[in-house]
C-alpha cells in the first residue's frame, strides 16, 4: 500500500507538468517550421523535393545555392523529360499553341515539365499556363543583368522540381514549335550534349565586352574568352548546374553597363560560361530560328499573320543552323522559331495540325 501510494506521488504531478508542457513544444516546432511554397507544375501530385522554403524564394542566393546541389545526372530507371522554360512579362499569347502541342496524347505527360517566369506585377489571364508560373519571379529589363537572373531562377526550379529533367529549354513568348512533341523528345533526348550559340570575332564583340567599363571583366573573362550567342538555348542537366553554381563569372556580369547600346548580358554570359568551363560538352548553335536580315531596334524580323503558313513552317524546318566554335559539320534541325506576332494565332492554330504538328 506504501508502495502504491509514492507511485501516485510521483507520477500524478509528472502527468500534470507534461499535459501542460507538451503542447508548448508542439506551438515552438510549428513557429520555427519554415513555411513552404511548392512549384505546381504537371500533372501529379507534388513530391517532397519539390518543396522550396519562402526564404529561399525570397534570395536569389539561397534558390541558387540550394539547386547547386542537385544531382546532375536524372535517375538512370525513369524516362528522361524536357523542361520547357517560358521567359515572359505577360501572359502567353500563343498559348493555345503550345498546348495543342504539349496534349497531343496523354503518354507525353510524363516525359515533360513547363515552367514560367513572368512579371509578378502584370495582370496574366487565366489559362494552361496558370500553375507553371514560377513564384520567385521577379521584373526583368532589357540592358541589364535581371534577364540573366531570371533564366537563372527558371533553372534552379527546374533543378529542384524534377530529378528527371534531362534538358531545360529556355524559350521567348513569340516562339513556337517547328515540329510535333515526339519529334522535339526524341532528337532532345537522345542527345548528350547542351545547344547554345557560341560566337567569336562577332562584329562589335570588343565593345561589348567593354559595355560595363574597360576593366570591369578583367581578370576572370579576358577578351580573348568573350562569347556571344543566342539569347535562347538548350542545356543539360549538368550544364543547367553549372550554371546556378557559377559565382565567379555572374560576378563579372551582374554589373550595370555605362553603355546600354552595347549591353545584351543575356547573349553573353551564357555562351561565355560554357566556353570557359566545358566547351566540348556543347553544340555551338541555337536550335530556336531566328531573321536577323530585318532588324527593328535591335529586334529580329516579326512574322506578321498575313506571312504564316505551311510554306514558311517548311522553309523553317529547311534552314541551316549555324554553328559557332567547334560546329563543324553537324546536320542538326532547327526545333522552334521566332518572332511570331500574337496576331497571328489563329493562322498558326489553323496549320497547327498538318503543318507543325504533324
Amino acid at each position: 500500500m506504501l508502495a502504491l501510494y509514492f507511485i501516485l506521488l510521483v507520477c500524478v504531478p509528472l502527468a500534470i507538468i507534461m499535459t501542460f508542457t507538451a503542447p508548448r513544444l508542439a506551438i515552438t516546432v510549428a513557429v520555427n517550421q519554415p513555411a513552404y511554397l511548392v512549384i505546381q507544375n504537371s500533372n501529379k501530385s507534388l513530391t517532397p523535393h519539390r518543396a522550396i522554403t519562402s526564404q529561399q524564394l525570397d534570395n536569389d542566393e539561397l534558390l541558387l545555392r540550394q539547386a547547386s546541389k542537385a544531382n546532375p545526372k536524372p535517375p538512370p530507371k525513369l524516362p528522361k523529360k524536357l523542361a520547357f522554360m517560358f521567359l515572359t512579362t505577360t501572359s502567353l499569347p500563343l498559348a493555345p499553341l503550345w498546348e495543342l502541342f504539349f496534349n497531343q496524347t496523354s503518354y507525353y505527360n510524363s516525359l515533360y515539365n513547363v515552367y514560367v517566369h513572368a512579371d509578378p506585377a502584370q495582370k496574366h489571364k487565366p489559362g494552361f499556363f496558370d500553375n507553371r508560373i514560377i513564384p520567385s519571379s521577379k521584373p526583368a529589363y532589357r540592358h541589364t543583368p535581371t534577364l540573366i537572373s531570371a533564366a537563372r531562377r527558371l533553372l534552379a526550379h527546374a533543378l529542384l522540381d524534377d530529378p528527371s529533367n534531362y534538358m531545360f529549354i529556355l524559350l521567348s513568348p513569340s516562339c513556337i514549335p517547328l515540329h510535333s512533341f515526339n519529334f522535339t523528345y526524341n532528337t532532345l533526348a537522345s542527345s548528350t550534349k547542351s545547344f547554345i550559340e557560341i560566337l567569336t570575332n562577332e562584329p562589335g564583340w570588343y565593345d561589348r565586352w567593354a559595355a560595363r567599363g574597360p576593366y570591369a571583366m578583367l581578370p576572370e573573362v579576358p577578351p580573348e574568352e568573350f562569347r556571344i550567342g543566342s539569347q535562347f538555348w538548350t542545356l543539360t542537366r549538368s550544364h543547367a548546374k553549372m550554371v546556378v553554381s557559377d559565382v565567379e563569372i555572374w560576378s563579372k556580369f551582374n554589373k550595370p553597363c555605362v553603355r546600354k547600346d552595347t549591353c545584351y548580358p543575356e547573349e553573353h554570359y551564357f555562351p561565355t560560361l560554357l566556353h570557359m568551363r566545358d566547351p566540348q560538352g556543347c553544340v555551338s548553335a541555337t536550335l530556336t530560328h531566328v531573321d536577323w536580315s530585318v532588324s527593328d531596334h535591335g529586334h529580329p524580323r516579326t512574322y506578321k499573320p498575313s506571312e504564316v503558313g505551311a510554306e514558311l513552317i517548311q522553309k523553317l524546318r529547311s534552314a541551316r543552323l549555324r554553328y559557332g566554335d567547334g560546329g563543324g559539320t553537324r546536320k542538326d534541325s532547327f526545333l522552334f522559331a521566332r518572332k511570331f506576332s500574337p496576331a497571328g494565332i489563329s493562322q498558326l492554330m489553323n496549320i497547327a495540325r498538318d503543318a507543325i504538328l504533324n
